[in-house]
């Protein structure tokens, strides 16, 4: 599908959402994505079963993953390799390969092994390259790979915590639906998530006075956080080929059991729905289909791309200048410009690679490349060469690490 929204792209187009849009007619959804129960179910029995993580098994803060890692869709200890991340979050999910490659690299360079191309989807040790390459696994990857705002986990410094549910979270998305007698109705989907997102981010405003929406973790991260929610949980069916999220599998993907009155939370008991099925093949979400969605949001909301941190206090959130930080490239006028958005979110993800690692993952880069290049050679994205990231250091939390919870 990606090849045919660059085509349909011209030179009067303003933006890649406009391509979207002509790829896509409004038709009915029924005649745009097929639904192949055979090919779309996900198993959950033999292999594939439901096993809780036990002693030396690490889970973290994505729901996703830790479910995958408790029916072995990748390593039940938790620790994997970009290429069983980018082979996992294709079966199950549906996830396109080019997303998840970018996510599964910088995962594995910031947080990860180099030495064998893996990170843990919980805590870490220090890998055999030590301090410099710390192997902090997705728990200790605060404002990298892991932000505040998370939609059912907690910010860390508010919380201590970054990688359990906080019920008074979960619970209030749960309840946006409580209207929905008929529970075949109920549907937790890009719209409702959106405007709980934007509960979520007042919400770490007014109580974490170290909250910070950072360069990636706040543009990219924190927003996937909540598109990934509908995007992959949603079980797709002949009725809902683009899916449905109801309550039960909501409280599945959580690990929460129980009545809506007594809901009982079980940390890394994350588990697929029997009976769910996974996107279409041919519809996978990948990075096209994420960047239109993150700008349409971003449209409707544009605090969201505010870039800065509350100050050490609450209720203090301060900006930081977006042409300062790009060196003029983008500013807050243009970067819902156009392609600018995913532009942006492509330069961040990959200018934020050390050189330092080049020749430990020069295939892994070569095949990033092929992916984000022609991305931006496509979008026309303009030249960014720096950013610069020190402008957030006067912000707490910010220059805090994981290991400072407790201070």
């Amino acid at each position: 599908m990606a090849h045919k929204i660059l085509e349909a792209r011209t030179t009067n187009d303003t933006s890649l959402a406009d391509a979207y849009a002509i790829a896509h007619p409004p038709t009915d959804k029924r005649t745009t994505v097929n639904f192949d129960p055979t090919l779309q179910y996900v198993s959950t029995t033999g292999q594939h079963a439901f096993i809780p993580p036990g002693p030396g098994d690490f889970r973290g803060p994505c729901p996703g993953l830790n479910a995958m890692a408790n029916h072995g869709y990748i390593p039940r200890n938790g620790i994997a390799t970009i290429d069983q991340f980018v082979d996992g979050t294709y079966t199950v999910f549906g996830m396109g390969r080019d997303l998840a490659l970018i996510l599964a690299t910088y995962g594995t360079v910031f947080d990860g092994d180099m030495s064998s191309l893996s990170f843990s989807i919980g805590e870490g040790d220090n890998s055999i390259l030590g301090s410099l390459f710390p192997q902090n696994g997705l728990t200790g990857s605060h404002n990298n790979y892991e932000a505040d705002v998370s939609p059912m986990k907690g910010d860390l410094f508010q919380y201590k915590n970054n990688y359990d549910v906080q019920m008074s979270q979960f619970r209030q998305l749960y309840d946006l639906q409580s209207n929905v007698s008929d529970p075949s109705q109920v549907n937790y989907d890009i719209p409702l998530l959106t405007s709980f997102r934007v509960s979520r981010f007042q919400q770490s405003i007014a109580n974490n006075p170290y909250f910070v929406n950072g360069v990636f973790s706040g543009i990219a991260v924190q927003p996937a956080a909540y598109q990934f929610i509908y995007r992959f949980m949603a079980n797709k069916s002949e009725e809902y080929p683009e899916g449905r999220l109801d309550r039960e599998v909501l409280k599945s993907f959580y690990a929460i059991s129980g009545s809506e009155d007594q809901f009982v939370y079980t940390s890394g008991y994350e588990r697929i729905p029997n009976n769910w099925y996974k996107r279409a093949i041919g519809d996978e979400y990948g990075m096209v289909p994420f960047a239109i969605e993150l700008g349409l949001i971003a449209l409707a909301h544009p605090e969201f791309l505010s870039i800065g941190g509350n100050t050490g206090q609450v209720d203090t959130f301060t900006g930081v200048n977006l042409a300062d930080l790009t060196g003029g490239v983008y500013d807050a006028s243009t970067l819902l410009e156009g392609n600018n958005l995913g532009c942006f979110v492509l330069q961040a993800a990959v200018m934020n690679l050390p050189t330092s690692v080049a020749g430990l993952l020069e295939g892994v880069l070569n095949d990033l490349a092929g992916i984000v290049n022609p991305l931006l050679q496509g979008w026309d994205c303009p030249e960014l060469e720096n950013i610069d990231e020190s402008l957030l250091e006067k912000f707490p939390g910010y220059s805090r690490s994981s290991g400072d919870v407790g201070v």
